[in-house]
């Protein structure tokens, strides 16, 4: 694998942090995710920490600028400096073009974009039961297909937008962890 600096895309269930740590771990690098991200600004008390804070306690959705804020703040630490798994950040276009002013800006840039695809009833039916398994009595259908419904509006536009770049890598998300992993490391060479 030659890409150290990458992103992983998917629709909910299609097992983007399972692959994300996988790779982290393969490759000595941090897997580097949204809620990961403002959960350590929270705990570390930064400036851009304690706006996140606020919107979280009100269980509103995280502006993109503190989002931004928080991604720069974790990019700068030293264990990023040799590459990096992005899971669930960017979302949004706004946040993608951002992402990459912020990458510039730190002398950088992004390698790969993976994106994983699946059927939406397949990664339905693998998440109600993850959620019977665990017993998250809020992962409904419903709900479920509304994450979905969310992932079409506002991220799945990001496949096009790194398919202009030249870095987007397509691959199939359903099978076995290890064949999907073993799909994604060929996306990533």
């Amino acid at each position: 694998m030659s890409a150290r600096r990458m992103l992983l895309l998917g629709p909910p269930g299609a097992g983007k942090g399972t692959q994300a740590l996988r790779l982290a771990a393969k490759l000595g690098i941090p897997q580097i995710s949204t809620g990961d991200m403002l959960r350590e600004a929270v705990a570390a008390g930064t400036d851009v920490g304690r706006q996140a804070q606020g919107y979280m306690d009100r269980g509103e959705l995280v502006p993109d600028a503190v989002v931004i804020g928080v991604a720069e703040e974790r990019l700068s630490q030293g264990d990023a400096e040799s590459g990096f798994v992005l899971d669930g950040f960017p979302r949004t276009a706004a946040q993608a073009e951002a992402l990459d002013a912020l990458l510039a800006r730190m002398g950088t840039n992004l390698e790969r974009c993976v994106a994983l695809v699946a059927d939406e009833d397949s990664l339905v039916a693998r998440l109600l039961g993850r959620a019977q398994i665990e017993g998250r009595s809020d992962d409904s259908e419903e709900t479920i297909r509304t994450r979905m419904g969310v992932y079409r509006a506002q991220t799945a536009p990001l496949v096009d937008y790194y398919r202009k770049r030249g870095i987007l890598g397509e691959v199939d998300g359903l099978g076995s962890i290890e064949e999907v992993a073993k799909r994604i490391e060929e996306a990533l060479s």
